[in-house]
């Protein structure tokens, strides 16, 4: 399919539900041009601040970005990141299905930059309550009428403590159900549509291969052991490959300059979703993917893509 065939209507139509970990990226800017006095450390004199949605809420941020209907269903804490992660959906037009539970740190991603390179990041964050998954779990039952779609966004700070569960309720729904995944074991991810990995990240689960053909067989023994019906990998320069019963198909890397990557990941598995939820086959859906990661790696932190970059000629 050319990209001139494409519906924004059904992309406007299409309903994307994203389930993880949210949080919240903070950026402080400034300049560089001394040594402290008290360490051999730069001084970061900070001149600006900017805050971003991060983790599972920058997914749902991409999927809003090109005017499909998208909620987040994630915990935060009741602090001043988690009212700052709640005002920034609203601004991009995201459905807010959140569980704000008390004593609760809400993650969050300190980067302090200087002439655009990032100097050192602080994270601030704690481990979820159990009484907390189960109405995150409770709800996620009820909200999967409602999606054609979902997202399972794991960075690995609890938000997805019980995803076997909602992979084994999504499926049985006859839902989409999209994986990126965080980790070495993948048993977790069993049985689910498809998941996501980047090059280091699938290397940590099945080894480092030697060439395409051990890569495809890596990556066809561990989709076939997890029942996986597809492995989406994203390679950066090399672009993606899509590993299914049909074998190997892939789509070269967009040539431009990149500037960060941070967050590449989450608008590759947002825009996916979006058009398999809009009625889009695979290939159509991996392609668009593949273009609007060329696009957000040329920009500053995690960003997203809009329908105007995507389809410039609608």
């Amino acid at each position: 399919m050319e990209l001139r065939d494409i519906n924004l209507d059904a992309i406007k139509n299409s309903s994307v539900l994203v389930v993880g970990d949210a949080m919240l990226d903070r950026y402080w800017f400034g300049d560089a041009s001394r040594i402290s006095p008290e360490a051999p450390v730069p001084v970061v004199k900070v001149t600006r601040s900017e805050d971003r949605l991060g983790g599972a809420a920058n997914v749902a941020r991409n999927a809003a970005s090109l005017k499909a209907r998208t909620s987040l269903l994630a915990i935060i804490g009741e602090d001043e990141a988690g009212n700052k992660i709640m005002d920034l959906l609203e601004e991009c037009s995201v459905r807010p299905c959140l569980y704000r539970v008390a004593g609760f740190t809400t993650t969050l991603k300190l980067r302090i930059l200087a002439r655009h390179q990032q100097m050192l990041r602080t994270d601030f964050e704690s481990e979820i309550a159990p009484s907390a998954l189960e109405q995150h779990s409770n709800r996620f039952s009820s909200l999967l009428p409602d999606h054609d779609v979902v997202i399972l966004s794991d960075y690995g700070k609890g938000g997805l403590d019980r995803i076997k569960h909602m992979i084994a309720e999504g499926r049985a729904f006859g839902r989409t159900i999209l994986v990126d995944p965080k980790g070495s074991d993948y048993s977790r991810y069993a049985n689910t549509t498809a998941i996501t990995p980047n090059r280091n990240e699938l290397a940590q689960v099945v080894g480092q291969w030697n060439s395409e053909e051990d890569l495809m067989n890596r990556a066809q023994n561990l989709r076939q052991e997890l029942n996986i019906e597809k492995i989406l990998l994203t390679r950066s320069e090399e672009g993606m490959t899509l590993f299914d019963d049909n074998g190997a198909w892939s789509v070269p890397a967009r040539a431009r300059e990149v500037f960060d990557v941070s967050g590449a990941g989450d608008t590759v598995i947002s825009v996916l979703g979006v058009m398999l939820a809009a009625g889009y086959d695979w290939h159509t859906a991996v392609k668009i993917a593949n273009k609007a990661g060329g696009i957000v790696v040329g920009k500053v932190g995690t960003a997203t893509v809009t329908p105007e970059e995507l389809f410039p000629n609608l």
